[in-house]
């Protein structure tokens, strides 16, 4: 267990995540540099955060700084020409999701990141902070019997602002990215198909989408559907995974194993027959995504969250946007486009 110097690139409002998350693993990581095009939002965090490297060029970062690893905090709109010089440069980065606007753009990436054999890891933090992982263990241990059907639905209000209200890709760019994440890892399978309807509801101010419905067909059979929606006043985050032989349900924290009621009968208010709490601050499993890039520099192990495992969740997320714009099914091939 090494320490490692560690330089951002984006000085936005996502970097304090990081950097509160960071900071209780000063024995792992060192920040060194901030790195923005803003001298004033570079200023405004590095003195928040006691950073000395203050940087308005990437390519001066690089030469100057001494960094290690690369933390990628921009806009998904020039991730491309961001991280391009980082690879060049032979520095391994932790980008946020999604990694790239479009799976062309990701499989760019990642062809020029595998030539290079520089490692590249994608922060999907909610795989710990919204218990995808925990789950997919429970699944494995054959709590539920056969996996059969996920049931998603997130739904409350959120006004954004600056560049992503101005983005023709909104709400699944923005939040629906950790589901389509998450529910492949609970499948444990390559996606076969997708079908998505989206719409703008005049209550938000954006340019793209602000509330969509989605269906996934997986190679093992199981069936997914989620609502994704910034626009409804009611708040509600809840999560059902249907298997032969039991249900699990979160709400909040709590994560719920239900069984079929013994007369056969529905039963509208159950009682779970076993209750887990397991929920990682967002910031704890910010760093462990890039926990799991420092380790993968240290043993050559490519990490789960690597980010040619992530094409197949940006591949998710194109295909529901082409699905919207055509009205149609769009089929995979293991996994891709």
């Amino acid at each position: 267990m090494r320490k490692f110097k560690v330089g951002f690139v984006g000085a936005g409002a996502v970097t304090r995540l990081h950097l509160r998350g960071y900071a209780n693993h000063q024995n792992r990581v060192e920040i060194v540099a901030m790195c923005d095009p803003s001298e004033a939002a570079v200023n405004e965090r590095a003195d928040e955060f006691g950073i000395a490297g203050r940087y308005t060029d990437v390519n001066e970062m690089i030469r100057s700084a001494g960094i290690e690893v690369a933390v990628v905090c921009t806009p998904s709109t020039i991730r491309q020409s961001v991280i391009t010089p980082l690879l060049q440069a032979g520095i391994p980065v932790f980008v946020e999701k999604p990694f790239a606007d479009t799976l062309a753009e990701a499989e760019a990436i990642a062809k020029e990141a595998a030539s290079l054999s520089v490692p590249v890891s994608v922060n999907q933090n909610f795989r710990r902070h919204h218990k995808f992982e925990f789950i997919r263990g429970l699944i494995e241990e054959g709590v539920i019997g056969k996996l059969e059907g996920i049931h998603f639905a997130s739904m409350f209000y959120r006004q954004d602002a600056g560049w992503r209200i101005h983005t023709e890709r909104h709400a699944m760019s923005v939040m629906a990215i950790h589901w389509f994440d998450g529910i492949r890892r609970i499948a444990n399978a390559e996606a076969e198909s997708i079908y998505c309807t989206t719409y703008s509801s005049a209550a938000i101010e954006c340019l793209g989408e602000t509330d969509a419905t989605v269906q996934i067909t997986f190679a093992n059979g199981v069936k997914a559907h989620f609502t994704q929606s910034f626009s409804s006043p009611l708040g509600k985050d809840d999560l059902v995974v249907l298997g032969s032989e039991g249900v699990i349900s979160t709400t909040n924290n709590e994560i719920k194993l239900y069984r079929k009621d013994p007369s056969g009968l529905p039963n509208w208010n159950p009682t779970p027959v076993q209750t887990w709490n397991e929920a990682l601050p967002i910031e704890e499993a910010i760093f462990d995504g890039l926990d799991q890039l420092l380790n993968w520099i240290e043993t050559g192990i490519e990490a789960a969250n690597s980010a040619s495992d992530n094409l197949h969740t940006v591949s998710l997320l194109d295909g529901a946007y082409l699905s919207a714009k055509d009205n149609k099914v769009i089929t995979f091939n293991k996994g891709l486009l």
